[in-house]
């Protein structure tokens, strides 16, 4: 088994470590499935080094590790290598930071189908997270084959995601999946981004030229699907490409720091900023606000700034969260090594 064709680089090994490289390929609780230079193997993490640090330092699918092979049984996993781009959520227990869900991928496909899901504003947000996880996002509008003509639709995606790639797909009739196939080459990585009835296992199945993943129910009155993914894997397609699917991917909200996602996702709006009279403009009543001014010109939407500001303010209400949660355990902490007395 070769570890490079799993997208591993040697010059990922640190210099003062030993160990032998591995790739998650799924996550099951406390239990990884591995590939390695011996195939397939599962693993379990080295506590005494894990829980040591941050939870964000936890493997997760795509995560590339070093172990302590075990051919016998399961191997100790001792070490994540650094990350290229990764996907993280808020940690479900309070004050306990982020949390990997994805990590190690070129590409996020955005997917919105062209039903009731299509919805540009949820569309920014997700190119936003793509842009911040450090990959290259792609737009890719499923189920062509519901509408007559989507053209309207690709060019909306198109003038809120400057840059980015727009694609229209149907895997019921096959259009659109070759040009996916120009991202998908040998040692790459895809992480699939979107609601769920989006598509997404459908698309994996077509993709790979079988039935590999389970396809949910649509429900008709709304248009939105059964999650089908049940735990986090890395999939391989036949030509070498890989796709990872995660459940967790749904529950992605803004963290704290998201300027190079925002700056990249509204370039147009942030071309305006720090143009204005005053240098502490709030873009509101002030006079000389280039904003304000770019708006009434009709230069820029009012949509795209109301939706640039309501991602930024989120951003910054997590970052607000996360530290008000982190003091509320260190003080519980405190007042029971004190007997609940405060001093």
């Amino acid at each position: 088994m070769n570890l490079i064709d799993y997208g591993f680089v040697p010059t990922m090994m640190p210099e003062d470590v030993s160990g032998i490289p591995a790739r998650i390929t799924a996550v099951h609780k406390e239990r990884y499935e591995l590939v390695c230079e011996y195939g397939y193997t599962f693993g379990r993490l080295k506590t005494s080094i894990y829980y040591a640090g941050g939870f964000e330092d936890f493997p997760t699918a795509g995560d590339f590790v070093l172990i302590d092979y075990n051919p016998d049984g399961d191997s100790r996993i001792v070490k994540t290598l650094k990350r290229k781009s990764f996907f993280s959520r808020r940690n479900p227990t309070p004050g306990k930071g982020e949390q990997a869900v994805a990590a190690n991928f070129d590409y996020v496909f955005v997917m919105q189908s062209l039903n009731h899901d299509f919805n540009l504003r949820r569309m920014e947000r997700y190119v936003t997270l793509a842009w911040q996880s450090g990959a290259v996002p792609v737009i890719v509008l499923t189920k062509a084959d519901l509408v007559e003509d989507c053209s309207e639709q690709v060019l909306a995606s198109q003038k809120v995601a400057p840059g980015v790639e727009v694609h229209a797909i149907s895997t019921i009739t096959g259009f659109g999946l070759d040009v996916l196939k120009d991202y998908l080459k040998p040692c790459k990585t895809v992480v699939f981004l979107g609601s769920s009835g989006v598509g997404k296992s459908s698309l994996v199945n077509a993709l790979a030229g079988q039935e590999i993943m389970a396809v949910g129910d649509i429900r008709e009155d709304d248009s939105k699907g059964r999650h089908t993914t049940t735990h986090r894997q890395l999939i391989m397609l036949p030509g070498g490409a890989m796709i990872i699917d995660t459940p967790g991917m749904r529950e992605l909200g803004m963290l704290d720091d998201v300027s190079v996602g925002l700056g990249e996702t509204f370039s147009d709006v942030v071309s305006y900023l720090g143009r204005c009279k005053f240098s502490d403009c709030r873009h509101q009543t002030e006079p000389g606000c280039v904003v304000r001014a770019a708006i009434e010109r009709g230069e820029l939407p009012k949509e795209r700034w109301e939706s640039y500001l309501k991602l930024k303010r989120e951003a910054n209400f997590s970052d607000d969260k996360e530290g008000y949660l982190r003091q509320k355990q260190q003080w519980s902490k405190k007042m029971k090594k004190n007997g609940g007395i405060r001093k």
